[in-house]
């Protein structure tokens, strides 16, 4: 087997690299040993949310940008050195398609990180076109061939990378699974001695949500439940927007909150003053499957401040967190009055049982080395496995 030293690996394509998990990955191979070599072309600047790109025009500048960037990228690919095998980043369905041809020229392996499934998204979770829409099927039928160009496939979960084998009839030997990590230094973990004065800033309890306003998440939950414990001394931040902010809105104007405090942005960068400030930081309370089978960005982000959670329980949480551990509340999805339940229970422990720092244990398992260090283990099969 190729050694960390000695793997060398070109990662290719339009991949985002404003999404963390392109850049742990990145880093983590870096990290771990191996030689990278970028061949990138970016097309995704000032898109946050892609399912939510709208009008012909918008549509049109993302297709131009994505058929730009090709030939640069297929040059620049034949440019680059010796090599053992290809990374083709998040999201990248479309350019494993490119890519296949040249990479058979060189006789080198690829893997696609697909991180999310395109089809599972947009027709099941997001419910933006029904599942018998042409979109749907164009849709499915790119990612059923995108996933038989890659010698292999990665996902970021156990539960994820079951739902490909059971969906796109792949074999579970083509599939393999890495989670997605943290970047630590934007969410570093409480050194010993914590400081917890930024606790006494609020003189509320205070709770806190942040993300893209997707159903996955459920934060028409985090609502209901905020009803439920409207009137103690509490305050639950919300930070965020996206597909739902207009449903969020409307339940907001129904019946206003005085608990609730909504922000609709914050820079990536100052995310972990929030969550240091908060006395609890909530995960995803969805009920589609997908949001049984992930795990998303912040909460990887939240256990590595070493904060106290209230997440969904879900076949994919379990394969990192129990919930015995301390500092980890699960809760059935979509249920309002489990989640207030836990938050008004939270709220009526002492704070200083909430002061210390929470999941030492799973820190190690979520760096960008630990990432670095699995995928690399994947690719390294790939290439011993296609020698």
């Amino acid at each position: 087997m190729t050694s960390p030293k000695n793997l060398k690996v070109v990662f290719w394509g339009t991949y985002d690299t404003g999404k963390p998990r392109n850049r742990i990955i990145l880093r983590g191979l870096a990290e771990y040993g191996a030689t990278v070599y970028e061949c990138h072309k970016s097309i995704w600047e000032n898109v946050e949310d892609k399912t939510q790109i709208t009008g012909l025009l918008f549509y049109l500048k993302i297709l131009v940008r994505w058929l730009c960037a090709y030939p640069p990228l297929i040059f620049n690919y034949f440019k680059q050195p010796s090599h053992d095998v290809i990374f083709v980043g998040y999201l990248g369905q479309l350019d494993v398609l490119i890519l296949w041809p040249f990479a058979k020229l060189r006789g080198k392996p690829i893997v696609l990180d697909v991180f999310i499934s395109l089809y599972d998204s947009i027709v099941f979770d997001r419910c933006l076109v029904g599942p018998h829409n042409p979109i749907a099927w164009a849709i499915y039928i790119l990612e059923w061939i995108a996933f038989r160009a890659a010698d292999m496939v990665l996902i970021d979960t156990e539960a994820h990378r079951q739902y490909l084998v059971d969906t796109f009839r792949l074999k579970p030997s083509k599939t393999g699974k890495v989670f997605v990590g943290v970047e630590p230094e934007f969410f570093p973990f409480p050194v010993d001695g914590t400081d917890t004065s930024h606790l006494e800033q609020h003189k509320l309890f205070t709770f806190l949500f942040y993300g893209q306003f997707i159903p996955l998440h459920g934060i028409p939950t985090i609502i209901e439940a905020a009803r439920i414990i409207e009137g103690n001394p509490v305050e639950i931040i919300i930070i965020g927007r996206g597909q739902e902010s207009g449903k969020v809105s409307d339940m907001l104007k129904e019946v206003p909150l005085t608990c609730i405090n909504w922000i609709p942005w914050v820079e990536y960068e100052m995310l972990s003053r929030f969550i240091q400030s908060s006395d609890i930081c909530l995960g995803i309370f969805g009920n589609s499957e997908k949001a049984g089978r992930v795990i998303p960005n912040k909460v990887y982000q939240i256990l590595h401040s070493g904060k106290p959670i209230i997440t969904r329980d879900s076949p994919a949480i379990r394969e990192l967190l129990t919930p015995d551990q301390p500092g980890v509340i699960l809760v059935p999805p979509a249920d309002p009055k489990s989640l207030a339940k836990q938050m008004l229970k939270l709220f009526e422990m002492k704070r200083v049982n909430l002061k210390c720092k929470f999941h030492n244990s799973v820190k190690n398992q979520i760096t960008p080395l630990a990432i670095g260090r699995e995928t690399a283990k994947h690719l390294n099969n790939v290439v011993e496995g296609c020698s």
